[in-house]
């Protein structure tokens, strides 16, 4: 996969103190527990013709291979040009453009599409419905004696959206007994305190999953360990009430490195709140050093990330083509025969 996980390790030692809260919180819920105490991140690398830049770009079609065309969802298409190379230099005479959609019927403008007097074919607010195969017949004479030529030009448009990220973080605490009940209340404060601390930047926090193993220490005894797993998704924000949200708060990159922040700080909070402390320490405890992040990519339902199919947009989330669906948010556009859409979600 070209789009590895990228993968970082943090220790609570890199940060400085600072005062946190939640983390009192937390602490607050393992005392009155009372157990006995043991003491111990769409690439910007694209082509022109995947541009959604304000400078008009005009992309020349060819008699042999169809051109294959990324258009951003909801943005403006380049000018796709019913010519080739070899004529675009020559003077046509009575050309006769003539464009036809996936659909297999004439292309018609409407608000969301415009072909110009030269036959240039512009999408404005691009739709994934969109994409598909369009041929363009161009006919001409080179001369006024000649007899008329033509030609067919094909452009495969494919709409496409920058991938997105998710976090998902993994931290270690000593534990009580396996299945003890102790384990299973103190995951699920965790959690709600998790969600509450990130809640303001539109981020959920999902459990992904909670394992308590038995670990030999070195030159030690056994002690019981929860491997703890949680995700942070940036979800939609401004999809509901009147108006949709369009500052620089609302990017979902932003609000996931906020809350990024905020969990880090969280942890190290935990290491230096029970190293201050006098008592000993709660059966329930964080392990210094043991938080890792994974920055996954993933794409909408529908879209997949594919660089050999299309190594001109080799980070973007491409709409899935016939033949093919992705259920889920993932990265993959997985094989189905019975799928014959562009951005098919179901098989």
């Amino acid at each position: 996969m070209e789009n590895a996980p990228r993968v970082w390790l943090w220790r609570n030692r890199d940060y400085g103190s600072q005062f946190f809260p939640p983390f009192s919180l937390l602490l607050f819920f393992l005392l009155l527990q009372k157990p006995p105490s043991i003491g111990y991140s769409y690439s910007e690398r694209l082509s022109r013709q995947a541009t959604g830049n304000t400078d008009i770009v005009k992309i020349v079609g060819s008699t042999n291979a169809p051109v294959k065309i990324y258009v951003k969802v909801n943005h403006v298409s380049p000018h796709l040009l019913c010519i080739d190379k070899r004529l675009r230099n020559l003077e046509l005479i009575d050309p006769v453009f003539h464009w036809i959609g996936p659909s297999g019927k004439t292309v018609s403008e409407n608000s969301y599409l415009k072909i110009t007097t030269t036959g240039s074919l512009i999408f404005y607010n691009f739709k994934k419905d969109m994409s598909g195969v369009y041929t363009c017949s161009l006919s001409y004479k080179l001369t006024v004696e000649d007899m008329e030529k033509t030609v067919q030009l094909e452009y495969t448009i494919y709409a496409y959206i920058a991938s997105n990220f998710y976090y998902e973080f993994t931290a270690r605490y000593h534990s009580a007994p396996c299945n003890n009940i102790y384990n299973t209340a103190f995951e699920k404060k965790l959690l709600q305190i998790l969600s509450k601390l990130i809640a303001d930047l539109s981020c959920e926090v999902t459990l992904v999953k909670s394992e308590c193993h038995h670990v030999k220490m070195q030159r030690a005894g056994i002690q019981n360990e929860l491997f703890f797993t949680f995700s942070v998704i940036a979800i939609e924000k401004g999809t509901k009430g009147t108006g949709a949200c369009t500052d620089s708060s609302c990017d979902s990159s932003n609000r996931l490195n906020k809350a990024k922040s905020l969990i880090k700080r969280f942890f190290v909070h935990q290491v230096e709140v029970l190293g201050k402390r006098s008592e000993p320490l709660p059966e329930i405890y964080f392990i210094e050093g043991t938080l890792q992040m994974v920055g996954i990519d993933r794409c909408n339902p529908g879209y997949g990330i594919n660089a050999l199919m299309h190594p001109d947009c080799p980070e973007c989330c491409v709409i899935c083509t016939p033949g093919t669906y992705n259920p889920h948010i993932g990265i993959h556009c997985l094989q189905c025969n019975r799928s014959h859409t562009f951005g098919a979600t179901k098989c």
